[in-house]
């Protein structure tokens, strides 16, 4: 196992990561593990595939043309 010293943890994140790890009987050290773990576990973001994406909705969308004032009555709608 390797050992890591982090140093200038901000107050308000060491309590957070205190009052996390209680919650979950863990101690904090177990917690900034877990904590590592599911950040780490979440996939990297496909730049290409988001961008193809982003086109197709762009080509699907583009006929949509809404104007100022029905943006003001849908905005006014949601007040009511």
């Amino acid at each position: 196992m390797v050992t890591i010293t982090i140093k200038n943890i901000p107050e308000e994140i060491y309590e957070r990561i205190k009052t996390q790890a209680k919650n979950n009987h863990r101690s904090i050290n177990g917690e900034v593990i877990t904590i590592i773990e599911k950040a780490l576990s979440i996939p990297a973001l496909d730049v290409k595939t988001t961008l193809e994406r982003a086109k197709k909705i762009r080509e699907l969308t583009a006929h949509y043309v809404i104007t100022a004032d029905e943006i003001e009555k849908f905005i006014n709608e949601g007040r009511e």
